[in-house]
């Protein structure tokens, strides 16, 4: 294998759809990006090669099995399962690269065992004390990107001006925007609106020198495309995503169903079928595969639970290009020079 091949550690077992999507996935992965990466498939191993068989993968190079004899459900209790079932997938995974076996992982099943497993077992980059999850949402420009969305529901005002600085980075990194606007979502844009947690990292956010605060947002700023980067809790952004998943979905029915209606408004939609398709593609969570969390001493790709082949193909490559641009060093370089690491809890 050349120097440029990334290896990259995959729950086999992980997500609703488990393991035949996730299978499928890193075939179609195999086959869209050739030579780029070894893939680590970490599962019961009769369960993988039996998959491997059904796409005619049995004997490529580019895989390998790493044998995994326990699995955390989707409904488990995170800390608990990771805990007590040690040869699980994603800890087997998390493993793989805490060994220098393996430099991402791509995860579609339980998020709090992702999160888990990734805190306890890699740590945190010196000077970050929370992960995030850093998720991309449409807007009528350029999307933008929300963090926390789901990794750590209660915060600090430190917490999140880290939030800030890793969202900033990863914009730029993975993004390519200049200067990105960070805004902190809150109830009001005056600097006294929001709960403590909020009014504290206002100061916070303010005072760094190091982002481009451009001040609160509100709930309806959001989809503008006037913000890079919003920052909030764990609790909040993970409401806000769910929200915004299930009001894109009943859209979709709503007026589906209304065109039906009327036969002159579905000629009408037949000759915006483009536009529609466009509308779609950029509300689907399969073409950017995954989430990533931030702050670990480690990459991983957290996949959504009903994760496809695509979405599963997408995600192992969007694992891949945080390794490439380096954006834990970046964050750590970036982080060193604002003296967190001695401001830690």
């Amino acid at each position: 294998m050349g120097a440029d091949i990334i290896n990259i550690a995959v729950d086999i077992m992980g997500g609703d759809k488990a393991p035949d999507a996730i299978i499928e996935g890193v075939a179609q992965a195999l086959s869209m990006y050739g030579n780029d990466y070894h893939l680590l498939l970490v599962g019961p191993e009769k369960t993988i090669k039996l998959g491997l068989e059904k796409f005619g993968l049995e004997n490529d190079a580019r895989l390998e099995i790493v044998n995994a004899t326990e699995v955390v459900g989707m409904g488990e209790h995170p800390a608990t399962a990771i805990r007590n079932k040690r040869d699980s997938s994603i800890g087997v995974c998390m493993d793989m690269v805490r060994q220098n076996k393996a430099k991402a992982v791509f995860s579609a099943g339980n998020t709090g065992a992702a999160v888990a497993a990734a805190y306890f077992k890699w740590r945190m980059l010196p000077g970050i004390n929370r992960p995030a999850i850093v998720t991309p949402l449409p807007t009528e420009k350029e999307p933008f990107l929300l963090l926390d969305s789901g990794a750590n529901s209660d915060c600090t005002p430190e917490n999140l001006l880290h939030y800030a600085i890793m969202g900033s980075i990863y914009a730029e990194s993975i993004y390519k925007r200049q200067n990105p606007r960070i805004g902190l979502l809150s109830n009001g844009t005056e600097e006294t609106k929001g709960c403590k947690l909020v009014q504290g990292a206002f100061k916070l956010l303010q005072n760094c020198k190091e982002i481009n605060f451009i001040g609160n947002v509100e709930g309806h700023d959001l989809f503008t495309g006037d913000v890079d980067v919003v920052v909030c809790d764990g609790f909040v952004g993970n409401v806000v995503l769910k929200t915004c998943e299930q009001l894109a979905l009943a859209m979709g029915h709503i007026i589906k169903r209304n065109l039906k209606k009327n036969p002159i408004w579905m000629m009408g939609a037949l000759m915006a079928k483009g536009a529609l398709k466009d509308l779609k593609k950029q509300a689907d969570y399969s073409e950017t595969g995954g989430a990533p969390l931030l702050g670990v001493a480690g990459v991983c790709m957290i996949g959504h639970g009903i994760s496809n082949a695509k979405a599963v193909r997408n995600g192992i490559h969007a694992a891949g290009e945080l390794v490439r641009q380096r954006v834990n060093e970046t964050i750590s370089e970036k982080v060193s020079k604002l003296d967190l690491v001695e401001n830690m809890e």
